[in-house]
């Protein structure tokens, strides 16, 4: 059985290896004429920029086998910076024909321009309103279901518009191994296409989930109990993750991501911890008992379950952050674990800790210490204050740093904060894990 770290480093080797191709596949069979240094490299940028535009889908398909080396979370955020290095070379590819080759700029005359002309101008368009509306959607107040479908679309324009633009070319893709090439680059894309928005959800509705109950919590959070029916549902590891469709056909691809919150010893019976702060999560309190679900999952790999050795755990939550956390805690529970637990959990105030009472239950139950964190305290309030700075954590985390592992969830700007006190704090990088649950 393959370690983890060579199965990472195979997909690595893979992913640059299907960028490169074609600009290997150019250097081995190079266009008849000499057109100079620049222009080949503008070329090369092109094919490059394309190249990585297609594996755009890969990296979103949700392929369990990559997910399961890197973690969502980390797959989509290589996944943005990917896709700005790539709209980079889209826009150099022109900008450098332009500049050795001037009179190439009245290609941009869209009326009179050949068709070939035509489809990099819009396959360019469609890219960059593609990353407009991705970087500045919340500037933008653009929802995520009408944003996700959009995306989806710019996707398709933006690579489809692309190719159709290298094969009008047709001086780089004359020969016939660019040729298949470019064919196999376009029939994986639109197969990763089909899977993720047809086969998939198609799967999906072949194993329906029912709402069982749906419970207040503190802090304006809802517990969402779902039952399998007709199957066995799946086994998940404490901290992962799921997307949830309600109501709806999955074909509709109105899905939204959580963490489960309950114990992952038991698959009869799945919740998640969701806060009303957006339009969907506010109703997720008026879904009823018997209301379809469907799920795809499990995905993540925030879980304790990969640190087996770990003398013990730091777990530090913000707010709704405490959801994926809440599942380790519980799990730990059920299954007898006798190692040391610390939990240090950021709130507003005394009231809007979420699953206060549980937590106070595991204690029971856990070798748990807990330290609340209150930003609003009451005047009667003797516990920390304020946030979750290196001095506080200083404080509490373990004199031997490197024993445990650390697990953080919570809003951007306090995980940034919390990853460099614990740098600082002397705590080895690769003991430290963090989950965004914005992953729009």
């Amino acid at each position: 059985m393959h370690s983890p770290i060579v199965v990472a480093l195979c997909w690595i080797l893979a992913f640059l290896l299907f960028t490169l191709l074609p600009l290997l596949v150019l250097l081995i069979y190079p266009p008849p004429g000499e057109r100079g240094f620049w222009v080949e490299f503008s070329v090369a940028l092109g094919f490059i920029g394309l190249a990585l535009m297609a594996l755009q889908f890969a990296l979103t398909a949700r392929i369990n086998r990559v997910e399961a080396s890197y973690g969502i979370d980390l797959i989509l955020q290589f996944h943005r910076y990917t896709s700005f290095v790539a709209f980079a070379m889209v826009l150099v590819h022109p900008l450098v024909l332009f500049w050795v080759q001037p009179d190439t700029i009245q290609l941009l005359n869209f009326p009179e321009a050949p068709w070939r002309a035509r489809l990099a101008v819009l396959a360019t368009l469609a890219f960059i309103m593609l990353i407009v509306t991705t970087v500045w959607r919340k500037q933008l107040k653009i929802p995520y279901e009408p944003w996700r479908l959009s995306h989806s679309i710019l996707s398709v324009l933006a690579v489809g518009l692309g190719l159709g633009h290298a094969i009008g070319v047709g001086n780089y893709l004359g020969l016939f191994w660019k040729a298949v090439l470019w064919s196999a680059i376009a029939l994986v894309a639109l197969w990763l296409i089909v899977y993720v928005r047809l086969v998939k959800p198609w799967l999906m509705t072949k194993k329906t989930y029912l709402v069982e109950e749906v419970t207040p919590e503190r802090g304006d959070v809802w517990t969402l109990a779902l039952r399998p029916v007709g199957h066995e549902g799946f086994r998940f590891q404490p901290g992962q993750f799921s997307w949830i469709t309600l109501n709806i056909t999955p074909l509709s691809m109105r899905e939204h991501p959580f963490s489960m919150s309950s114990s992952g010893e038991h698959s009869e019976r799945l919740e998640f911890g969701i806060k009303a702060v957006g339009d969907f999560t506010s109703k997720i309190k008026d879904y009823k008992p018997g209301t379809k679900a469907y799920l795809d999952g499990p995905y993540g790999v925030f879980t304790s379950d990969r640190y087996e050795d770990s003398a013990g755990f730091v777990l530090i939550a913000g707010g709704i952050g405490i959801t994926p956390l809440m599942s380790i805690l519980v799990t730990a529970a059920e299954r007898g674990d006798d190692r040391p637990y610390l939990l240090i959990y950021s709130s507003k105030t005394w009231e809007d800790i979420t699953y206060r009472e549980a937590l106070d239950d595991l204690n029971e139950r856990l070798d748990l210490t807990i330290v609340h964190v209150l930003r609003e305290p009451a005047d009667d309030w003797d516990g920390e204050k304020g946030y979750v700075d290196q001095d506080l954590l200083a404080r509490y985390i373990p004199a031997r740093r490197g024993t445990r592992h650390y697990f953080i969830c919570a809003v951007p700007k306090m995980m940034d904060q919390v990853e460099r006190a614990l740098h600082d704090l002397k705590v080895p990088v690769t003991n430290v894990h963090m989950e965004h649950y914005d992953l729009a």
